[in-house]
């Protein structure tokens, strides 16, 4: 049960379609479903507005499938699935009906296309290998309700390409730059946009880039104001948090 769904059971209890007591035990039979290999968080919805998001990797073809078919018993939708190889997604799409996105890794279950978020999110990429980064946020972002503006391959090796989107960044209500190598993206942006910029550094680059941790402790060192900083290649965390900012 999401706060939506929430919302509309107490508008009937106050109609009187439904009575108190049938709200209370709805509420009381909704903590969690205990599938013994998982206990799935029935309140996350009422607490953050989003359903909890099942993370893939590690887990079994059949328990995710089982995490999802309970998930919709309990009238989830928009349902996200992280960290998802093709191999797992294929063996989950013969029992549920999932649609799979190799490029972020993504597996999405009842999606309802809705936009609700305000304005617009930009998901930009310094480079166009740090693209699948980029897509499991903007993916995400947009799975959870916002509309998403990609910019990608707008590194600062040729700034004027960021430049020539000053217009599309400057009216976004937040910005992911997804960025390897120094990470310098983030800084940039920050510089020109009034809105938060959420800095994603990715494992890519070379030897001394040690696998992220150079453009991770750049953006953490960045001198523009309102840069937050996420975990090397979480893009599902910049897409999540880039969607709350766009829903205040």
């Amino acid at each position: 049960m999401d706060k939506a769904q929430t919302y509309q059971m107490l508008l009937a209890v106050k109609s009187g379609e439904m009575s108190p007591d049938e709200a209370l035990l709805k509420l009381k039979l909704e903590p969690y479903s205990d599938l013994s290999y998982a206990k799935i968080d029935n309140h996350r919805g009422v607490r953050q507005g989003i359903a909890e998001v099942i993370f893939g990797q590690g887990k079994t073809a059949e328990q995710i499938a089982g995490i999802i078919q309970k998930m919709l018993e309990n009238g989830r939708s928009n349902i996200l699935v992280t960290r998802l190889d093709g191999e797992t997604a294929g063996e989950i799409q013969k029992s549920v009906s999932l649609e799979y996105k190799p490029v972020p890794r993504l597996g999405i279950v009842a999606p309802t296309g809705k936009v609700t978020g305000k304005g617009y999110v930009v998901v930009a990429t310094g480079g166009t290998s740090d693209i699948p980064v980029a897509e499991e946020a903007a993916v995400t972002a947009e799975i959870l309700g916002s509309r998403v503006e990609r910019l990608f391959d707008v590194g600062v090796a040729g700034i004027h390409r960021l430049l020539d989107k000053s217009e599309v960044l400057m009216s976004a209500k937040a910005v992911v730059a997804v960025a390897g190598m120094e990470g310098a993206l983030a800084s940039v942006v920050g510089g020109l946009v009034d809105c938060p910029v959420i800095a994603v550094p990715t494992s890519i680059g070379y030897g001394a880039s040690f696998g992220g941790v150079a453009a991770l402790l750049s953006m953490l060192n960045s001198c523009s104001s309102g840069v937050s900083v996420v975990n090397i290649d979480n893009g599902f965390g910049a897409g999540y948090l880039a969607n709350m900012i766009a829903h205040i």
